[in-house]
This record gives C-alpha cells, structure tokens and sequence, in this order.
C-alpha cells in the first residue's frame, strides 16, 4: 500500500490513529490538520509513530523560532532578494507548482560576505512556505489534492566556484531544512544541461537528501525542452526553457517570477572573509618549499584547497608527479595550476582544480624565494569524488539517451 489517502494497509490506518491522537496537544498549531498532511510525516519514518511524532513536534519549534505565520511577509535583505536565483513560475500538467533554481550565475561567495546565513535560511524557509500554500491555493481552484511541487535546476554555468566549501556547507543546510521540515513534498527533480562536473556537485550534497527525494532526481539529456512539455504544458513554461510563456512585457525568462541572480557587487560586502577552520599546519623554512601528495585514481575527481599564512606572502602551485615513489623539484613534474604568491596572510585562500588523469599531484607550498623569513601556513585539501551513478548518467545521455533517474544511494 503506498500509505496515501485512500491507500492505507490496517497497519498503516492504526498508525494514523494512533499518531492523530498523540498530536491532539497541538493539532491547532499545524499548518494543516488533515490525513494528507499527517501521513507525509508518516511516510517519511515509514509509519514508525514515535519517529515520526518526533519529527513533527521538531518542525512545530522551528515554524515558531522561524516566525512561521509572519514569514511570508517578511522582507529578506535586499542583496538576497536582488542575488538569489529562483522562483516559482507555472504549474505541471497535474497543476502542481514549478520551481526553478538557477544555478551557474549564482554568487553564493558574494552572498555570504553580504547577507547571515540566518537570513539565507529564512529565506529559502519563506520559499518553502509560499510553495505550501500555493499547494493548498491549487487544491482550492481544482477541487482536487495538490501535495507537492515539481523542480526545475538549471545547471548551466555550474563550475568550481560552486564546489567553494563554505557554499557547499551552506547549500547542505538548506537542504537539510527542506528535508526535515517538507516532507513527501518534492514530486520529481529534473536537472537540465548538466555540465562533466555535475557528478562532483551531487556528491557533495546527495548525504542531505533522503533516498526517497534521491529517487526522484532526473538528469535530461539534449532533448530536455520536450522531456519537460510531456509533464508540463508549454504555455507554462518560459519562452526561456523551451515553452511559451513570457512576463507582460514579453520577456522571455519571466524574470518578474524567476530571479536569474548575478554577481553581488562588493558594496553590499559587510565581511572580507569567513571564518575558517584548517586541518594543518606546517612552517615552512625560508628558501624551501612543502609539498602534499595526494593519489587521483580516476578523471573527473576535483582537488580542493583553502590556506592561509601568518604575517607575510607564500606561493602555491598544483604538480603532477612524473616519477612516484620518490620527491621530485618542481621543475621535474608537470605543472598544472600554475606556482604564483599569494597574499593570503590578509585573505585567505582558495581554490579547486579538476584532475583530468590519474595520478600523483602534488600541492606545493613555495618560500624559496624568501631569504629570511619562515612562513607558517594552515591548510586543508580535501578530494571530491564523483557521484557514480551520476557520472553515469552523464555519460549515458552523452551518448543520447534522453533522460535517466539517480536511484541509486551508495
């Protein structure tokens, strides 16, 4: 039975029983008090009551920390209304709702130095709340339950400035909330034009998605404009993603729904940098250099790093080893991020590379050209694999398959 009105085993009939008079404390203070919305959070424990009340009286204390009856008419900042891609935009042939996210011209390094990750999480919570009620508004209008939203990402752009750890953290929060405060909420997911580094993304971020939401992540191939009009009809969809919508003034992304971001300009900055904590420290001696191995099995892996320094300059470059088993002077590898100094005893630094072959590479901390001073540098690296099944996928639809699913949760 699959534990939705109208389809519920006696076993699962007993549990909403059972969870409906456990509720009965707070029952007025739920969004909505109907079968529909308490058998979400049954289906997201797999009807275990305790797991599931647990899960329900968590999310009653955040809508109240969150303000939850006042967020729609909350005001974000103006960099985050102004430089936070997405929007809701049209309704699926079903009359669900459509959201889309827009990835590649998303600063989310320009959105963390100007806005409190606080207020990107309240934001992204109001987003979430004005697609519940938009959900219940359809239910209204078609005399039938509407439940869930369909999404919409848009990849394109999607690049190492995005795998930027304190952005990766931040991203894994708000899904995080999503999960554990929108259950049974996500109908499908689709991802269209999906660059190589797609799979090292999702990897990233697929731990903070439950298996039932990883199910429902699609990858489009070529042809995703018409994979998209079979769910949706093209007159909700923007002239932009294949179909023919546009705003009144004929703009075709219907910017006035969706918010396409941007680069945040350095005057809404109220920090220079994020605190970071770093695994390592070494010194290292004037007129020497340190180097860190790390071994690449396969292509497609993404070496990411952050360091900083004390009180002067050091250079940083990426090698690949030519010989393994012994060390090698920079000259005798194989430069692939190129060696230059870096001031990042004032900001610290960071950066990522995509290893296009196996092999040894080498991060290579250089003060030889310091005749006095010994630099103290902190560091973390880190490698980035990529998700499987999704570097899979990619490679399928490269090869002209039309769409493919991420089920699989390694």
């Amino acid at each position: 039975m699959s534990g939705r009105v109208g389809d519920l085993s006696p076993r699962q009939a007993e549990a909403l029983a059972q969870f409906r008079e456990n509720l009965q404390d707070v029952l007025p203070s739920l969004p909505a008090q109907d079968d529909y919305f308490l058998l979400k959070w049954l289906r997201a424990r797999s009807f275990d009551v305790p797991k599931s009340e647990a899960m329900l009286r968590k999310h009653l204390e955040f809508r109240k920390h969150m303000d939850a009856d006042n967020i729609v008419s909350w005001e974000a900042p103006e960099v985050i209304r102004r430089y936070m891609s997405g929007g809701m935009c049209g309704y699926d042939r079903e009359g669900s709702p459509i959201w889309y996210d827009i990835i590649g011209p998303l600063d989310a390094r320009g959105l963390l130095l100007s806005a409190s990750k606080q207020d990107l999480l309240k934001n992204k919570f109001r987003d979430c709340e004005l697609l519940r009620r938009e959900c219940e508004e359809q239910s209204r209008k078609l005399g039938r339950k509407i439940e869930m939203v369909l999404m919409v990402f848009d990849c394109e752009g999607l690049g190492l400035k995005h795998l930027w750890k304190p952005a990766v953290d931040t991203y894994g929060e708000l899904l995080a909330m999503f999960e554990e405060n929108y259950p049974e909420s996500l109908k499908r997911l689709f991802i269209v034009k999906a660059p190589k580094i797609f799979p090292v993304a999702y990897n990233l971020v697929k731990h903070f998605l439950s298996e039932d939401t990883r199910r429902k992540v699609v990858v489009l191939g070529s042809n995703w404009k018409e994979v998209l009009q079979k769910y949706i009809d093209p007159e909700q969809i923007p002239v932009e993603y294949g179909g023919t919508l546009t705003d009144p003034d004929g703009d075709p992304k219907c910017s006035s729904k969706i918010n396409y971001g941007g680069d945040v300009p350095q005057h809404y900055y109220v920090r220079d940098q994020l605190a970071q904590q770093y695994e390592h420290t070494v010194v290292v001696n004037r007129g020497s250099s340190h180097q860190v191995e790390y071994e690449i099995l396969f292509p497609g892996c993404v070496l990411r790093w952050q360091f900083r320094t004390e009180g002067a300059d050091v250079g940083f470059g990426v090698y690949l080893k030519t010989k393994a088993g012994e060390r090698q002077r920079a000259g005798a590898m194989t430069e692939v991020y190129p060696n230059q100094r870096y001031n990042c005893h004032l900001v610290p630094e960071d950066g990522s590379l995509t290893c296009s072959t196996p092999g040894i590479y080498v991060l290579r901390f250089d003060n030889t050209y310091s005749y006095l001073h010994a630099k103290r540098v902190s560091y973390s690296v880190e490698v980035l694999l990529p998700d499987t099944a999704a570097a899979h996928q990619i490679q399928s639809l490269g090869d002209g398959r039309s769409e493919e699913s991420l089920d699989h949760s390694p």
